[in-house]
């Protein structure tokens, strides 16, 4: 068990980052799943920029890295041009 004042706040604030943090990757990972289902290019390429926008705050805050947030922007942009 933790000795320190600041260990005990530091413990406390890492669990509550950890659970925004899961929270926020989910549901980056549900809309993922919408818009790969999406078969309409208009509807794919509106929610297309807050998917990219919830990808970039994830590798801002180091949830997941950046390159594989640039990976998937890259290949859902892709994804969406090539609809019809």
């Amino acid at each position: 068990m933790a000795n320190h004042k600041s260990s005990i706040k530091r413990i406390r604030t890492n669990a509550a980052k950890r659970l925004t943090n899961r929270y926020q990757a989910k549901s980056t990972r549900t809309v993922l799943k919408t818009i790969r289902a999406e078969k309409d290019k208009k509807a794919a390429a509106a929610i297309l920029p807050k998917v990219i926008s919830m990808l970039d705050k994830l590798a801002k805050k180091s949830v997941i890295h950046k390159n594989k947030a640039a990976n998937l922007k890259r290949k859902l942009t892709k994804q969406v041009a090539a609809l019809a």
